[in-house]
């Protein structure tokens, strides 16, 4: 067809974007789940007539690619048999759902009798009655453990529900009014989409609209592919370990992330075998995980679609916990390993981006490593009730290129994710909330500190209100830290789950203290039924720091230390400043500093020589906060410390292989982080002056991840 003006053009990719924005407000209004009207734990999102994303609305992001492989999947599994006015329902993981209680809902849309597009929706509904209320189930060792799951079938016909079909639904549930509530809410999202589509494709016309979604595909493929090319090429390892309280070990999620080009490879080689619980994932799961992230990171100025993901391929071999194989469970992936995907992209993406002075303020450490779900079962006589704490909601923003992360400041696979009050879960739940209150120390230190987690505290209460309260938990990030720093910044505070029996009037004072409680049980995996006086406590991480903490402004530090945000030993030890335990500086800054890098050098193991290279010229390019990198005559790449000039390492091999390393325990981090026998904290250092050039967490026999830069 002729080509459309480009007035023409931006009105209707706003339209696109409106119907979507419009589909997730509609949902909200249905839906009474706190963790989708509350929390956000939700997508809205339009697809082409050969399920390709168009447009997405907010939400949960990793959800785009699966609810198009759902909605590709009912394309061939219906053909013939897609009418107008049908609904389609999908939430098998082995299919394309990336764990069984988030549930697709699929809408094809027709125009003057021809398919157009599709609209699909999802939230996480409250109860498909699998082994533990839910839908997150650590007693599960089998996907036939996990619940009701379809690969799809046709849930509306002709605009009438097939109530043979949504009886059976709900007859797996445990709480059967809330899963209607959530299902009818989805439908309600996807009735909007339809409508405004429509109405969209009958004043445009539909091939009008079907050449806008073609050339914003388009677009978003030439516009990434152009930024990559900007771009150094490279390999950026990364690395994280999921720490399995059930099977007492831990798994190595291990990523490398590849640039070449106008191309991006996200490899897991070298990751662990499937778990026996539910935290693996699928690998449409993985994908999106490792997808998600890079949208705002390094796509924020783009349309979300299809494009974007032609430009990317993911590699996760199979058996493993990125890949598992049927009938392996999956229902904690979405917390679990896919979460893990999602920091491990955000590390490896930020580093691609801090590579380039013209993109280094895209960088941050992880947001969020460690959901910490709570999920309660309510008996009252005859009737229960399944709802979830939004808590876990509120994350920790990771700290940036330029700035703090911000404390409670959500994850960046959701930007828009927020937190119920207290007062909102009080209202519906026969619990009370005993504090809810910023854990110090929680944010990973660094030149920028990572924002900070909290902690928690609920107890039952009006017990005529019930009979009996079971909570629901699957932790991880207890024995490792998961918020992840970058650039030589510190990992965020580990989380934790306790139950304090028969403790909530122990002395009369509100909020409790952890002196005035007895002594703690974990509570860390399974469920566990809290009585009329046990008080139950979550502790959340905070998020990863940016670069060295001695490169930190020492008032800012002060002002950390005055607003209770670090405790005053933290400022000294980590952060090398002098102050009382009001935050005021008490000594030089500059000697404590300089004793500092000092004592840095005498504990690490520090090369005989460094890199000579002739003459040497500045690039554009760097790997790090505090990494230039700089060129011989031939092209060779050189790792230089910005602080004193030395060549550390050669930057297109591998640079940490002479620089200075020392391995720390990981309680050095700060007050609110604790060490865990065979992991370390391992610094790698100007073996000159004793600058912070990268970290990682890693167990103490396992090799360096690599950073290179590919000439």
């Amino acid at each position: 067809m002729e080509e459309i003006d480009p007035v023409t053009f931006q009105i209707i990719k706003h339209r696109l974007v409106r119907v979507t924005d419009e589909a997730v407000k509609a949902l909200k209004r249905v839906s009474g789940a706190p963790n989708t009207n509350e929390g956000h734990d939700l997508m809205v999102a339009l697809y082409t007539k050969d399920g390709s994303l168009l447009t997405g609305g907010v939400g949960f992001l990793h959800h785009y690619l699966g609810a198009s492989e759902a909605t590709k999947h009912i394309i061939d599994r219906f053909e013939g048999n897609i009418g107008p006015g049908d609904m389609f329902i999908l939430n098998d993981p082995y299919t394309a759902a990336l764990h069984p209680p988030d549930v697709y809902i699929i809408c094809p849309i027709f125009h003057d009798g021809e398919l157009q597009a599709f609209s699909a929706s999802f939230v996480h509904v409250a109860d498909i009655g699998s082994i533990d209320p839910g839908g997150f189930s650590p007693n599960a060792t089998t996907v036939f453990h996990e619940g009701f799951q379809t690969p799809g079938m046709k849930l509306i016909e002709g605009g009438e529900m097939r109530q043979d079909i949504l009886d059976t639904i709900l007859n797996m549930s445990r709480d059967p009014g809330m899963v209607e509530l959530d299902l009818r809410s989805e439908i309600a999202a996807n009735n909007v989409a339809k409508d405004r589509l429509q109405e969209l494709m009958a004043e445009y016309s539909p091939e009008t609209i079907e050449h806008v979604g073609e050339q914003l595909i388009d677009q978003s493929e030439k516009k990434l592919r152009k930024r990559l090319r900007e771009l150094p090429d490279g390999r950026w390892e990364e690395r994280q370990y999921l720490d399995s309280t059930s099977e007492n070990r831990a798994f190595t999620v291990q990523l490398a992330l590849e640039k070449e080009g106008d191309s991006l490879r996200f490899d897991f080689a070298g990751t662990d075998e499937q778990s026996e619980v539910g935290f693996n994932c699928t690998e449409i799961g993985t994908i999106g995980g490792v997808i998600a992230p890079l949208l705002p990171l390094l796509c924020h100025d783009m349309t979300w679609n299809d494009g974007i993901i032609r430009a990317i391929d993911v590699d996760a071999p199979e058996g493993t916990i990125v890949n598992a194989e049927r009938p392996a469970p999956i229902s904690i992936a979405t917390i679990g390993t896919l979460q893990m995907c999602n920091s491990l992209s955000t590390l490896a993406v930020s580093k691609l981006l801090g590579a380039s002075e013209a993109y280094a303020d895209r960088a941050t450490g992880v947001w969020h490593g460690a959901h910490c779900h709570v999920g309660l079962e309510i008996e009252h006589g005859s009737d229960t009730q399944v709802e979830t704490l939004t808590d876990t909601f509120a994350g920790a923003g990771g700290a940036r290129a330029f700035d703090d992360g911000v404390d409670l400041g959500g994850e960046v696979v959701n930007i828009v994710a927020r937190w119920g009050n207290a007062e909102r879960h009080e209202a519906v739940l026969p619990l009370m909330y005993l504090y809810r209150r910023f854990v110090a120390d929680s944010g990973g230190p660094g030149e920028f500190r990572g924002g900070l987690g909290h902690e928690f505290a609920v107890t039952p209460a009006d017990s005529e209100e019930y009979d009996e309260i079971d909570v629901v938990t699957m932790a991880r990030g207890i024995e490792v830290p998961q918020s992840t720093g970058v650039f030589g910044g510190y990992p965020g505070a580990n989380t934790d789950f306790l139950a304090y029996r028969d403790g909530a009037g122990t002395d009369g004072q509100y909020p409790p203290t952890e002196d005035s409680l007895p002594e703690p049980e974990h509570a860390r995996w399974g469920v566990e039924t809290l009585g009329d006086d046990d008080v139950f406590h979550v502790r959340h991480p905070g998020s990863g720091g940016y670069g060295d903490p001695l490169d930190r402004d020492p008032e800012r530090v002060a002002r950390d230390v005055a607003e209770k945000k670090i405790s005053a030993e933290t400022a000294r030890e980590v952060y090398c400043v002098p102050v009382d335990e009001d935050g005021t500086i008490t000594g030089s800054v500059e000697d404590a500093r300089e004793q500092c890098y000092r004592d840095r050098l005498e504990r690490a193991s520090v090369p005989d020589e460094t890199p000579s290279p002739g003459e040497i010229e500045p690039t554009t390019y760097r790997l790090g906060a505090n990494v230039a990198v700089e060129a011989d005559e031939a092209e060779r790449l050189y790792a230089t410390c910005d602080s004193c000039g030395t060549h550390v390492g050669r930057a297109d091999e591998d640079w940490k292989g002479t620089a200075a390393v020392s391995e720390e325990s990981l309680a050095t981090v700060g007050e609110a982080t604790h060490h865990t026998a065979g992991y370390r904290l391992r610094q790698f250092l100007c073996p000159d002056c004793g600058t912070l050039l990268d970290t990682e967490v890693a167990k103490r026999d396992d090799p360096r991840l690599v950073s290179r830069l590919s000439p």
